[in-house]
């Protein structure tokens, strides 16, 4: 079975580092330790200039927390969609939730068809669902190509048996992607439990950023505070490592 891979990036270097991996494709974000937003027009205008033949899925995704949006959050939302498809990526990846934990009927099906003629993931928001296979259920009907999940769970190995029933429940009228916490370690024994052909997973690893000059007392973020001098940088050597697990 051929089995597709989609690295999480937040950078045109990230779309470099797949590209010589041989990874299948990338999930375009900023701001990862949120969860990943909607990137900048510019990064997308990059990315999409050096991608070659590796497919460019665009997250938005107007804030970090939760999937139950604003009116103005929803239309940045809907501009954000307008603005970057005209750049020619792949996909975007979105996900919008009632505060009941349903899937947001109405405003999805009003971003998948402002996405078109681009593909439409729904992204881990279903792992926030009430009931993730009634989610499923829904984005069928809806028309969304791809599902993004950890099975419910923390974790993609955790969640392996819901993953492998939502495979079941599609019967191939949705592609269900597994993600999250996928290492060389684990990717066959997740591949094996729940029966998808795509995974998605970050290759990141520290590297010291080039500054001389560093003051140590000052931080540009709030009370999370990430090393102000280092940076996190998709690594191919890391996605090699899990690529390698699979053959």
């Amino acid at each position: 079975m051929s089995i597709r891979t989609e690295i999480c990036i937040d950078s045109v270097e990230g779309v470099l580092a797949a590209k010589e991996a041989g990874a299948n494709g990338v999930e375009l974000c900023s701001a990862l330790l949120e969860g990943g937003l909607t990137p900048s027009y510019g990064l997308v205008k990059r990315a999409v200039a050096v991608s070659g033949n590796v497919d460019i899925q665009v997250m938005i995704r107007p804030r970090g927390g939760d999937f139950l949006y604003t009116e103005e959050e929803f239309c940045s939302m809907k501009e954000d969609i307008i603005a970057l498809k005209c750049l020619g990526v792949e996909g975007f990846v979105f996900g919008l939730l009632d505060a009941d934990g349903s899937v947001d009927i109405s405003r999805t099906a009003e971003l998948i068809e402002l996405s078109r003629p681009v593909a439409v993931t729904f992204h881990r928001a279903i792992d926030m669902a009430y009931d993730p296979l009634s989610a499923l259920d829904t984005l069928i009907d809806l028309g969304v190509e791809r599902i993004l999940t950890s099975g419910h769970s923390p974790n993609a190995l955790e969640g392996a048996p819901v993953i492998h029933q939502m495979v079941k429940r599609a019967k191939g009228r949705i592609r269900i992607m597994a993600g999250c916490g996928i290492t060389p370690n684990n990717v066959v024994r997740i591949l094996d439990e729940t029966g998808v052909n795509e995974i998605h997973f970050s290759a990141f690893e520290k590297q010291a950023g080039p500054m001389l000059y560093r003051n140590n007392r000052v931080s540009m973020g709030g009370t999370l505070r990430p090393p102000e001098f280092d940076r996190s940088v998709t690594s191919t050597y890391r996605i090699d490592g899990i690529l390698s697990a699979i053959e």
